[in-house]
């Protein structure tokens, strides 16, 4: 009995002294936690004033009549049914994705090319580098300023090097069939990070493989069609979602070159130009926030898409 009743008593300390041990870490655990929301507090409370509340908003208003000077008052979806009446409406759509559609295409091919161009092991590689990075660097404003003068009808230095060879220069930005080429020429000025992501992307393919392909006999091409670009899948798929989106939400080239008025012909008049302007010079902020779901519909839809196919061509190294 004695050794029994021993026997008992220890195993009750034992389970004691475990439960105290298990209190104490569940108070450090929570002082952890408690230590940890207070020196990420101050994130927090800026992703709910400047992120969660005006995504709220947006949405509560985008039933309203709100007009900033106005509280508004609640329409249902009057703002949205209006919106596919509109004829501006639908041409931003459709100048945003003529846009999008050729622009995103081209600088990955272009992206793609310069940083094979640019990782090769030549002399003043570096210099190389630089002076293709710089125009990315250059603000959009003074993008616009260069660009202007370059795409002169009368004095541009482009329409100067064509009538040089006897190529009579389109009016370029001044003509509603030349706008959008225009400004997808000076959008493509400006890839140079992109050109930085491929270029990293390149430096991670093993050389193993194409020391591997030459001794089975490839060339340069065969190389690059069954290694290169294979391997390079993961970095033009994120490159295409970001490029996809930015093209989406394209605003201070338009905005600057047309002053806001989309000329000529509405013909660039872009979505997030048209929103704003709907926002901040008609002071419909309703309709604009309308504008801005819908956007967002567009581009989860197409990203949805882009992640749907990204099986079929995107591989992994593994």
């Amino acid at each position: 009995m004695g050794v029994a009743t021993v026997g008992t008593t220890t195993k009750d300390n034992t389970a004691a002294l475990v439960q105290t041990k298990r209190k104490k870490a569940t108070k450090f655990e929570t002082k952890l936690a408690l230590f940890g929301l207070l020196f990420a507090s101050p994130w927090i409370l800026g992703l709910l004033m400047f992120n969660v509340y005006p995504l709220l908003a947006s949405a509560y208003y985008s039933f309203t009549t709100y007009s900033i000077l106005e509280p508004g008052k609640f329409v249902g979806f009057e703002n949205y049914t209006t919106l596919f009446k509109d004829d501006v409406f639908w041409k931003s759509i459709s100048n945003t994705l003529y846009y999008t559609f050729i622009f995103v295409p081209l600088s990955i091919v272009q992206g793609v090319a310069l940083a094979m161009l640019l990782n090769l092991k030549i002399k003043g590689q570096g210099i190389y580098r630089t002076l293709f990075f710089i125009p990315s660097l250059v603000p959009e404003i003074a993008t616009v300023i260069i660009w202007l003068w370059l795409l002169n009808p009368q004095f541009g230095l482009v329409n100067f090097w064509l009538d040089k060879i006897g190529i009579s220069g389109p009016p370029w930005i001044g003509s509603e069939a030349w706008s959008k080429p225009s400004l997808i020429l000076m959008s493509l000025w400006g890839t140079g990070q992109a050109v930085v992501i491929y270029l990293a992307g390149l430096q991670d393919v093993p050389q193993d493989y194409y020391d591997a392909a030459q001794v089975d006999g490839a060339n340069a091409w065969q190389r690059m069609r069954t290694i290169t670009l294979p391997l390079l899948t993961p970095v033009i798929f994120f490159n295409m979602i970001m490029g996809m989106i930015g093209a989406l939400q394209n605003f201070v080239l338009p905005y600057t070159l047309t002053n806001g008025q989309g000329t000529p012909a509405n013909s660039m008049m872009f979505y997030v130009m048209y929103l704003y302007t709907n926002g901040f010079a008609y002071l419909k902020m309703g309709y604009a926030s309308a504008m801005a779901w819908i956007l967002f519909i567009i581009v989860v839809a197409l990203t949805a898409i882009i992640f749907a196919t990204q099986k079929r061509w995107v591989h992994y190294q593994r």
